[in-house]
């Protein structure tokens, strides 16, 4: 049973046996923008009126309950990863403290949230697509612009944009993460001129009652009310800054760079989801706006700005890629890491002459896009939260169990009182975990007893520490 605690150094030089290095390309400002990239999209354009209408104009509490236990998650990255400027995130830094078994859990449930984040998405802005090209009247087959599910045969838009960000993502890291830091300007712009345009018709009438449904989560028709059951769903549109710590190994300066890239994003996106809440609600009733698929735009359709609410729309299906890019990123070095490990096949490791991981790239952008193809939107976005409070949970003991382990390792950044932290953060995420569905929780548990199989079966025996 030793392989349940074998433990990789802390501080282990990597790539200097021989395996495979990713090319270190990257400096804060690309890792702001992918942080940015990644929580900015389909949660500010989509989940602020289906948040809204959970909670009323106590919205603004939901986000900031979220972000508040995000920001705890985020400051625990932010140690692990300036520690440990390796690329696998949270399954690294698992390995590395709470032993490989555990960290092939938490390597399986990230493989399982990236992957579904970017079908997610694909679908998402399948929806806007779709809906330009009926309005462009172009020939083409409602049975191609929808899954099975949604009565088509497949959501050849999904596909086509998975894929698209695939083969952006090949043309190499420097360059894919432009192309990424250019549609964020993009994506800031328009929430700018969004909040600019609504100011003048902002009405305080709006917010009263502030919390019509409470603050505690309760159920109502299947569905979880108050300040807290929104929470639970805001939380979908805040992660993605884990995503950041996956690009360690190809910072050039991960010391410092790391630090300002997750915490800076974090901070930043928390600002701008709470402003661009209170310009919503400010111009129109949340029972109102709540209704409508596409919230931004349709406030602004009722303030009688026409253009700008497509022009805001149109910022949505320029933008939303941004975020299939940076979780596709993270995707492709989480299967790197454990490849590299030998909890994967070798040949995964396989790195392109611009420092790009081919093989798991490819394999990433077409698992996504097969998804994105048949799955309608609801099913793959409710599957995605229940990996991402896992890694939470193990990154934050990661940091906690080094503190005891390892107290006087340096640390180029630590999380301030850990001890208060971190248990909150642990908490909050628990709290989070429960307010998933039932559907949600089985299947989190089925993949992961099938991970363990795969473990106990494949990868066990052909792990790097036990060869060693």
């Amino acid at each position: 049973m030793s392989f349940v605690t074998r433990r990789k150094p802390v501080q282990a030089p990597v790539g200097t046996d021989g395996g495979a290095r990713l090319k270190a390309t990257l400096s804060w400002p690309h890792l702001v923008a992918l942080g940015v990239g990644a929580i900015i999209g389909t949660g500010i354009y989509t989940l602020t009126g289906v948040a809204a209408g959970l909670a009323g104009p106590a919205v603004i509490l939901s986000f900031a309950v979220a972000g508040a236990v995000c920001a705890c998650a985020a400051l625990s990255y932010a140690e692990m990863a300036t520690l440990m400027p390796h690329a696998g995130s949270a399954y690294s830094y698992s390995y590395a403290t709470l032993g490989e078994l555990v960290a092939w859990v938490i390597g399986w449930s990230l493989i399982l949230e990236y992957t579904l984040v970017c079908s997610a998405v694909s679908v998402g802005w399948s929806g806007y697509a779709s809906g330009l090209i009926e309005q462009a009247h172009w020939a083409v087959p409602k049975a191609l612009l929808a899954g099975p599910e949604a009565g088509g045969l497949v959501n050849l838009p999904a596909v086509f944009i998975a894929l698209a960000v695939t083969g952006t993502l090949l043309v190499g890291t420097r360059e894919s993460a432009t192309v990424n830091f250019i549609l964020v300007c993009v994506k800031l712009v328009a929430l700018a001129a969004f909040v600019a345009l609504t100011l003048p018709s902002f009405d305080a009438s709006h917010f009263h009652p502030f919390a019509p449904f409470g603050y505690a989560a309760h159920e109502i028709d299947g569905k979880k009310y108050g300040v807290m059951g929104a929470a639970a769903i805001i939380f979908f549109a805040f992660y993605g800054f884990d995503a950041i710590s996956t690009a360690a190994e190809e910072t050039k300066d991960p010391r410092r760079d790391l630090t300002i890239g997750i915490i800076g994003s974090m901070l930043l996106c928390t600002l701008i989801y709470m402003v661009v809440a209170a310009a919503v609600l400010g111009a129109s009733p949340f029972n109102v706006f709540s209704k409508s698929a596409e919230p931004l735009a349709f406030v602004l359709r009722q303030l009688h700005q026409p253009i700008a609410a497509s022009l805001i729309a149109g910022a949505a299906v320029v933008a939303m890629p941004t975020v299939i890019m940076v979780f596709m990123f993270g995707q492709s070095r989480v299967f790197f890491a454990m490849a590299r490990d030998g909890l994967l096949p070798r040949a995964l490791t396989a790195v392109s002459p611009r420092g790009v991981p081919r093989a798991v790239t490819i394999l990433t952008g077409l698992i996504a896009a097969v998804i994105a193809g048949v799955m309608p939107l609801s099913e793959i976005a409710s599957l995605a939260n229940a990996g991402t409070l896992a890694a939470f949970i193990a990154t934050t003991l990661a940091v906690m169990v080094l503190r005891r382990a390892a107290p006087d390792l340096p640390r180029p950044f630590r999380t301030p009182l850990i001890w208060l932290v971190g248990p909150a953060g642990i908490a909050g995420c628990i709290y989070l975990f429960t307010s998933l569905s039932a559907k949600t929780m089985i299947f989190f548990a089925f993949w992961n007893a099938v991970g363990v199989v795969v473990y106990l079966l494949y990868s066990r025996p052909r792990s790097a520490l036990a060869a060693a």
